[in-house]
């Protein structure tokens, strides 16, 4: 009898059970009557946004998206304003721009003067002894002329004379070269007989005189020196002060509409301390990093990655950073034939091709990402060689989005190469006319016009193009490069480089989103505002897609949003 009444009245249970309404899913946050750029092909535009445990619930309508709407639920009044994914900086170097926030700025100085005086002012205020630093200066861009100078360099006669006490380091805007102070210099023991390293130059005038500007690889003769000053302080007042500037970056970056940012070559010991910062919780936008190669025990530690989204997405590491070359203002880049404007020299390989090719077999057996700095035309095509390499030891393996990060300078033989291997362009639009006034006396008309920062050649071929700054080589500010990605006009003069090979709004758009992610596997997880993914959001105070090239420099962040929450909102 039991049996019979279970056997009727299980049949009712289940069909009640089906007859029950569905739970109705509340939205923690949701935007409305928003012009929403989504980078969602099937869904372009939105009017409204809902949002729930940091995921995009629905991008819509108004009217269906407050369907979602409870009681707790935090309404955000977009009133029109343009909203879009938050930017993912593309190519940039996190701890640096937190020290670059600290320490010494040149990015925005006019003149040696200047920046012999802002290093006076250091040095009153510094103890005897205690290093000074700073960066961001590049001698192209001052609008006053050198009494004296070598390849543009200035001596370091009058920096020497305002800080006799106190060692002076500092790093070029391109970070690929350095000048240094007599006192600086005399610590690291550099006389007349110092040999040039491999890769490296110590820039001398016509008496054989080191003037003070150290190039590439020939940086770790000061660099070094800096190093034993820096081994006197305690692990707790570097890791703090290590500290200080990533909190610095975080605000810098927020304020600026940037949610992801891609670091372009980690030490292990920043890894462990980023891990354990998502680890807490306490990052306050998403990293994802590249092992430096030249770490010590690399193939070795390679075995114990990728390590992926760690601390609910906040921060991967998967791929290696490999070297070539140097830069271009620092006569670093290396090149197929000579400078225009140094006819003796082709730039520099800064590490060995044996030691790259290694490198690239320890990312390859791990299935890392492999992302090379290559600026010029003989470096990119030397990285692409050794990328096909590897490729040809399983042709079946495809997808492997390995990176030339910079990708400057190319022979035009090698751009459809990029396309055939799948390699990712990781390019910073704003280097482009960043570099602008020097780029031609650099290297000629032709090779500037056909082969310079050739991103319509290269979009033309079906290649990926990755965005960003290369910060703190320029300022992080996406504005600024979106300008430049879609004139090719430098923001101050409005001089205009090359115009026929800038992006479209919609290419730039996406080279700063979608394109991003994609160079990253995070095209699942971010890029663009559809259900599912991550709710990263930046609110501007003009349409990127559609306004003046005159309004795009006007555009202000007035809210950023990461993983649905409020970080950043301008008063």
């Amino acid at each position: 009898m039991k049996r019979t009444l279970l056997t009727l009245f299980f049949p009712i249970l289940l069909l009640t059970a089906c007859q029950q309404p569905p739970e109705t899913i509340t939205a923690d946050t949701i935007l409305i009557n928003g012009n929403i750029y989504t980078v969602d092909k099937d869904n372009p535009r939105a009017e409204a946004i809902a949002i729930g445990g940091g995921r995009i619930l629905l991008a819509g309508a108004n009217k269906e998206v407050q369907e979602l709407q409870g009681d707790s639920t935090r309404v955000i009044d977009l009133q029109g304003r343009f909203a879009m994914p938050g930017f993912i900086e593309g190519h940039g170097h996190f701890s640096g721009l937190g020290q670059s926030l600290i320490h010494l700025n040149f990015l925005k100085s006019q003149s040696w003067e200047e920046i012999v005086r802002m290093v006076e002012e250091a040095a009153r205020e510094a103890e005897p002894g205690e290093w000074i630093t700073g960066r961001g200066w590049h001698q192209e861009k001052w609008a006053q002329p050198l009494e004296r100078s070598v390849l543009g360099y200035p001596y370091h006669d009058k920096l020497s004379a305002v800080s006799a006490d106190n060692p002076v380091v500092l790093r070029h805007a391109s970070g690929h070269s350095l000048l240094a102070n007599a006192r600086a210099m005399e610590m690291a023991g550099i006389t007349a007989e110092t040999p040039d390293p491999f890769g490296g130059e110590i820039v001398r005038d016509s008496r054989g005189e080191a003037i003070g500007v150290f190039e590439e690889t020939a940086m770790a003769l000061i660099m070094d020196a800096y190093s034993e000053y820096q081994a006197t302080l305690s692990p707790e007042q570097k890791e703090k002060e290590w500290l200080r500037g990533i909190k610095l970056a975080e605000e810098e970056c927020l304020r600026k509409g940037v949610t992801s940012f891609q670091d372009a070559g980690s030490s292990f010991l920043e890894i462990e301390r980023y891990s354990e910062l998502a680890e807490k919780g306490e990052l306050g936008l998403r990293l994802w990093a590249m092992i430096s190669g030249r770490e010590d025990g690399l193939e070795e530690k390679a075995a114990g990655f990728p390590r992926i989204g760690i601390g609910n997405g906040f921060f991967t590491v998967r791929a290696i950073k490999g070297y070539m070359d140097g830069a271009l203002g620092a006569f670093g880049a290396w090149l197929l034939a000579p400078y225009a404007d140094k006819p003796d020299s082709y730039g520099k390989n800064t590490t060995s091709i044996d030691t790259l090719k290694k490198w690239a077999e320890i990312a390859y057996d791990n299935g890392l990402q492999y992302c090379v700095h290559a600026i010029g035309d003989r470096g990119n095509r030397e990285v692409l060689d050794i990328f096909e390499e590897q490729f040809q030891r399983d042709p079946a393996r495809k997808g492997l989005r390995w990176r030339v990060e910079h990708a400057q300078h190319l022979d035009t033989a090698d751009i459809p190469r990029f396309r055939e291997m799948e390699v990712i362009a990781s390019m910073q639009g704003i280097h482009c006319t960043s570099d602008a006034p020097f780029v031609v006396k650099r290297l000629g008309e032709e090779r500037a016009r056909l082969g310079a920062y050739p991103w319509r050649s290269l979009l033309d071929n079906g290649v990926v193009i990755a965005n960003g700054t290369d910060a703190p080589v320029e300022d992080v500010d996406p504005i600024e490069c979106f300008y430049a990605s879609v004139t090719r006009k430098r923001a101050d003069t409005g001089m205009e480089f090359f115009p026929e090979q800038r992006m479209t709004r919609e290419e730039a758009l996406y080279s700063y989103t979608l394109g991003n992610a994609f160079a990253a596997f995070e095209e699942e997880d971010k890029g663009s505002l559809e259900k599912g993914k991550m709710a990263d959001i930046v609110v501007l105070s003009n349409d990127l897609s559609s306004c003046s090239d005159e309004e795009i420099l006007e555009t202000e962040v007035l809210m950023t949003m990461v993983d649905g929450k409020v970080k950043y909102e301008k008063e």
